[in-house]
């Protein structure tokens, strides 16, 4: 069995005890992090060295985005896996083989894309879809085989993966542009969205809640913004998949919560 979790901690440093928390509750094989907000030399190694997670690698930068893989498996570094993903340090990106496994695990964080849907007049979010173009015409114009990719993709792609699908759609997360596009990453890449292909239909899935809620628990206004998806051939492999919203209610916790998906493999 290999267990694995993606989580957008918002600040690793400030939410370390928070993620051991959580290791120590559910005890995943690999923990993938998403704006981990330090550089690489203040990363909390020992923390997560004393729980078991001796295999580590981090893509880090001051204040902003940063991503981790920690783990109790050895892990390779893909050649090539920048941290300077794209354009700019923008340390969004990593890929590693999960070596005892031979399963290539890409973690990602893809730019929120700001408030404006307009690639013209927000370069937010032309940053945004420029990020999906490249997964797009780069990593995934065929399908892919013995993958596993994670992360905050900042997409809610499905009607029911937002709490209105009617008054978000103009709302950047939600808009026909980013859900189109990872849409068609998705058919390329011949991925299993786990979460939502695994699920009725018409379940409301939800992995964020927003800080500016009164009370993100009774008006459940969520989103779908964290993702783990599978190549088709790892499908049949999938024995669970769960969502931890218990982590939105904790003291000072991230707006993202846990989810995590454990394959026969």
């Amino acid at each position: 069995m290999l267990k694995i979790t993606s989580w957008n901690i918002n600040s690793v440093r400030l939410r370390q005890d928070l993620v051991c928390e959580y290791l120590h509750h559910d005890n995943p094989d690999i923990l993938c992090l998403q704006e981990t907000k330090t550089e690489d030399m203040f990363f909390p190694h020992d923390v997560f060295n004393n729980m078991g997670y001796h295999h580590i690698i981090i893509c880090g930068q001051k204040s902003y985005n940063g991503v981790a893989i920690l783990s109790k498996t050895p892990l390779i570094l893909k050649d090539n896996s920048q941290c300077e993903f794209l354009t700019g340090n923008n340390t969004r990106h990593l890929s590693v083989y999960i070596a005892e496994k031979n399963i290539l695990l890409r973690n990602f964080y893809i730019p929120a894309g700001g408030d404006d849907a307009d690639e013209d007049i927000n370069p937010k979010f032309k940053h945004k879809m420029d990020f999906l173009r490249y997964l797009q015409q780069t990593l995934y114009p065929k399908p892919a085989t013995a993958e596993i990719i994670v992360g905050d993709f900042n997409i809610a792609p499905h009607e029911h993966d937002v709490w209105s699908h009617k008054q978000l759609l103009k709302v950047v997360s939600h808009t026909p542009q980013e859900t189109d596009m990872l849409n068609s990453i998705k058919e390329s890449g011949a991925f299993c969205d786990i979460f939502r292909d695994l699920s009725n239909d018409t379940d409301k899935i939800y992995s964020w809640w927003s800080y500016r809620g009164k009370d993100w628990q009774k008006s459940n206004r969520g989103r779908r913004l964290d993702h783990i998806w599978c190549a088709s051939d790892l499908k049949q492999s999938v024995k669970e998949f769960k969502i931890f919203p218990d982590f939105r209610g904790k003291d000072k916790p991230s707006d993202h919560v846990p989810v995590r998906v454990t394959f026969d493999i």
